[in-house]
């Protein structure tokens, strides 16, 4: 089978799409496939280094702050469309996958006017707007959250789940010394979604000296863009700043908590895994989508939300088992982007509520550092 996958932007949309190919391969050993991504995200450069041939477009976003440049973007449009035109006529494939990001505009429909099957997913509980836009142009649609269901038409939707889901359980763990760690101590992994937050991370700057001296390790995931400056700062010796981990599936295996965005693909890993973690939900992102994906969890009673003080009456969140050298918790803990969010200890669960920042304020309140503190009574409880 010959087989075109679209997706770009962020691992969000890059790792589900590998994992698709990879599937495929399980099933039909002898499948050819070609990536068509953009020629400036992180699709670039992973999805060559996983062996997987790539050709690129010239292809941006809409830029709602400065429209003036949307010029540019509508030219790149245009012309992209021409390009992958060409690109799908030689590679003549069976079928066209689009696994989000606005690369995957372009593709799929031009497949579809080509008169070639497609197929596209949508990983979040809200529906992006490149897949709203796609919706007349594919044959099938997958969705992560049955909540997504009622966005597509019946006739063409179906539930698939995260493709990274089935990823995650099947990757090998990781080499602990290959990130100069130890095999004796816990890990806690601090990751920010694949581009990394450079707020966050200077929130987890100042709060770094509370983590010296502790028996326990912390990998530091900054994003590419955001490594050189952070890295210029002082850390204690238990803690490891990198730019970028490429296998995280395999780094969550030897994790003891993760402390992450919401995200639909790394909550799909992190429920597959029964990870104990603290999520901060992205208050930027289109509609709200990474709480609204917590949300679509809870309804399956997979994790607990506190939206406040306020709320936290009669909240109960499962209970925490201890297990090994930690305590692992039966339910990962989703923060409420609110500005009332703060750090709590609910029921001696050693449940961890993380604060968000307020978009309108671009403000973090000090409850981020009432974080850490209840980061160690999880990590150091036996």
């Amino acid at each position: 089978m010959r087989v075109i996958v679209t997706a770009g932007g962020t691992g969000g949309h890059i790792y589900p799409a590998i994992a698709i190919i990879n599937k495929i391969k399980e099933m039909e050993p002898n499948s050819e496939f070609l990536y068509i991504g953009t020629h400036n995200r992180m699709e670039k450069d992973i999805v060559p280094s996983k062996g997987i041939p790539f050709k690129s477009i010239e292809i941006y976003g809409l830029n709602r702050k400065q429209l003036h440049k949307n010029f540019k973007v509508l030219y790149c449009l245009f012309k992209s469309f021409k390009d992958c035109k060409k690109i799908i006529k030689d590679f003549n494939p069976d079928v066209v996958i689009g696994v989000g990001g606005y690369v995957t505009a372009p593709v799929i429909s031009t497949a579809k006017k080509l008169g070639y099957k497609t197929f596209i997913h949508e990983q979040n509980s809200v529906s992006g707007a490149s897949n709203k836009f796609l919706v007349k142009y594919t044959d099938l649609i997958g969705v992560s959250f049955k909540s997504s269901l009622k966005d597509f038409p019946k006739d063409k939707v179906i539930f698939t789940g995260n493709p990274v889901s089935e990823d995650a359980i099947k990757a090998e763990p990781c080499n602990k010394k290959d990130y100069n760690l130890s095999d004796k101590k816990k890990l806690v992994l601090i990751v920010m979604g694949s581009l990394g937050s450079s707020k966050i991370n200077n929130f987890f700057i100042n709060a770094m000296n509370k983590f010296e001296n502790k028996n326990y390790e912390i990998i530091f995931v900054t994003g590419k863009d955001n490594y050189e400056e952070v890295s210029k700062n002082k850390f204690p010796k238990n803690v490891f700043v990198v730019p970028y981990v490429d296998g995280m599936s395999s780094l969550l295996k030897k994790t003891d908590l993760v402390i992450s965005r919401a995200g639909a693909s790394t909550l799909a890993e992190i429920i597959a895994l029964k990870l104990p973690s603290i999520l901060i939900p992205s208050p930027y992102v289109t509609n709200n989508h990474q709480y609204k994906n917590a949300l679509d969890l809870k309804e399956i009673d997979a994790i607990a939300i506190t939206a406040g003080p306020g709320s936290f009456t009669g909240l109960r969140i499962g209970a925490a088992t201890a297990k090994g050298l930690g305590m692992v918790l039966e339910k990962p803990i989703v923060a409420v982007p609110t500005v009332e969010a703060l750090a709590w200890n609910l029921y001696g669960t050693h449940a961890v509520i993380c604060p968000l920042m307020d978009a309108r304020r671009s403000q973090v309140y000090t409850g981020l550092f009432e974080c850490t503190d209840r980061v160690h009574t999880i990590m150091e409880q036996t």
